[in-house]
């Protein structure tokens, strides 16, 4: 930090194993990317090359060893993990990871059906070759998964071998934890937590009222994901009660003015 403030709450650095910052990449330039890093670097643990934009991204091997240059991890997003799947190219995708030094695999389901069984089966196949993220949760607004089976679903991909499991909410974060109008589903996420450890779930929130709501509930060091790079130096401020959204989060009532 660049000077002192009494009253801070006690934020983890990097390399850091919780109140992780996942940024999605849908797009950037070379020079976007030199420029992100330059500003945020230190506060980003995780970028997503989002969906299946790693296919039609050119230069792509120059932009991942760019990222990989600055020490940050990087993976493909969950939709080109299913698109290899349902052509049963799974094999090929496991080369591809290996081809770009890929160190995270996400394993998703929420564009095709996979059994879960058989879901559980590829996490703990890929975390042979890559730490795996796990996403729980339907792209489908239309799909409601009721709280106990989140439940079920996120403990058995612990158990498998994932990392991490994220609570799906697309980059518009307007499905799976939320509702449609971007409201977090808070009997569903509050009923998540009596069973799932807090620090193993990386819950996607794209908008400041959804990072503000976990932020409140959980603390500066929840996992947030999906964060547009433009947003990393706002979220960090907000993590910290240096914005006004969380501005008395952490003062000491005794002492203020």
């Amino acid at each position: 930090m660049n000077f002192s403030l009494s009253q801070m709450p006690e934020r983890t650095a990097r390399p850091r194993t919780y109140g992780l910052t996942m940024v999605m990449d849908k797009g950037l330039s070379m020079n976007e990317v030199d420029n992100f890093i330059d500003v945020a670097g230190p506060h980003v643990d995780i970028v997503k090359l989002g969906f299946g934009t790693s296919f039609v991204t050119p230069r792509l091997r120059e932009k991942i060893e760019l990222y990989q240059r600055y020490g940050m991890p990087i993976y493909f997003g969950g939709t080109l993990f299913e698109a290899f799947l349902i052509r049963n190219q799974l094999d090929d995708y496991i080369a591809l990871i290996k081809d770009y030094g890929i160190d995270y695999i996400e394993v998703s389901d929420g564009s095709i059906t996979i059994p879960h069984a058989e879901k559980c089966g590829y996490i703990e196949k890929l975390t042979k070759h890559a730490k795996v993220l796990s996403e729980v949760g339907s792209k489908d607004a239309e799909h409601i998964i009721p709280p106990y089976k989140w439940i079920e679903l996120m403990r058995a991909e612990l158990e498998a071998g994932s990392d991490y499991v994220i609570a799906e909410a697309r980059e518009a974060g307007n499905v799976g934890i939320y509702r449609g109008s971007g409201e977090v589903r808070e009997g569903l996420v509050q009923e998540i937590l009596t069973q799932i450890p807090g620090e193993k779930i990386l819950w996607e929130a794209p908008q400041k009222s959804q990072q503000l709501y976990f932020l409140e509930l959980l603390g500066c060091n929840v996992n947030l994901g999906n964060i547009a790079p433009s947003e990393v130096i706002p979220l960090e401020a907000m993590r910290v009660g240096l914005r006004g959204d969380t501005f008395s989060l952490y003062l000491n009532k005794d002492n203020r003015l």
